[in-house]
């Protein structure tokens, strides 16, 4: 089988795109685990499927690195939507699905994409501190100094804990400093720390939010990721947060042909 492919980041979470437009590939999950491999394969983070689907612009198929099927990928719906409107398949808008539903999406002036996230409505504060919630995908929030922490080993023993080894947790380690989020994320289905991750960005801002580390009446937070700069928008209220939306930059790195 030869597939032409197309890699993109987002903040340095890296992707690699097939275009199942007109045709949709089969694959096992060996070969997208193969695929995704940087030292056998082209390497990233996961792999997506761009689809039409009626009544929106596309679908959005994600898998993980490892090969298996993943949950909401902010950054990688991000580069999709770039991928979308470079090959002609939606405008400077789009309507798409994702695994966790509808998605709104924009081309921004600066060249970024914007593209809207799930509602959130609760928000767990667990005994020692830390807190756990959902926006598209699981995500646990430690507070501490990123740049102190060995996210592999302690994102690792969080994520393989008996509460959370069974479906997999990805894993956030967070630090505010005069209304900025910084933080570094261990993923589940990479199981590794990755440079970047959406949904782990948009709790880390939710969770900072409810621990009264940013203020909830600015609705709009600064994030730095390890590799690089993003935007969280938010509206708050009795019922929690709603108009959610991640904004960051997404890149073209290269295209080419693999044989499997």
């Amino acid at each position: 089988m030869q597939l032409h492919f197309y890699k993109y980041h987002g903040t340095g979470n890296d992707f690699i795109i097939l275009d199942g437009w007109k045709s949709f590939p089969q694959l096992t999950y060996q070969q997208i685990g193969a695929m995704c491999d940087r030292h056998f394969g082209i390497g990233a983070d996961g792999l997506m499927i761009l689809r039409q689907q009626p009544d929106v612009d596309f679908e959005m198929l994600y898998y993980n690195s490892d090969g298996h099927p993943g949950s909401m990928c902010g950054n990688g719906s991000r580069c999709l939507v770039k991928f979308a409107r470079e090959m002609g398949y939606c405008g400077t808008s789009a309507i798409f699905s994702a695994p966790d539903g509808l998605h709104t999406a924009e081309l921004l002036e600066n060249g970024w994409v914007s593209v809207s996230m799930r509602d959130v409505s609760q928000v767990e504060k667990l005994a020692n501190g830390d807190y756990s919630l959902d926006t598209g995908s699981p995500h646990y929030i430690v507070w501490k100094n990123p740049d102190l922490v060995n996210v592999f080993d302690e994102g690792r023993a969080i994520r393989n804990s008996d509460s959370y080894k069974t479906k997999g947790i990805n894993v956030n380690f967070v630090e505010t400093s005069e209304g900025i989020v910084r933080l570094r994320t261990y993923e589940r289905g990479v199981e590794d720390e990755t440079l970047s991750c959406g949904t782990g960005i948009t709790a880390s801002v939710i969770a900072a939010v409810e621990a009264g580390k940013i203020n909830k009446l600015r609705g709009v937070c600064e994030v730095k990721a390890k590799g690089g700069d993003l935007r969280v928008l938010f509206q708050h209220s009795d019922k929690g947060y709603t108009g959610i939306r991640l904004e960051g930059p997404a890149i073209k790195i290269f295209e080419g042909i693999i044989r499997l």
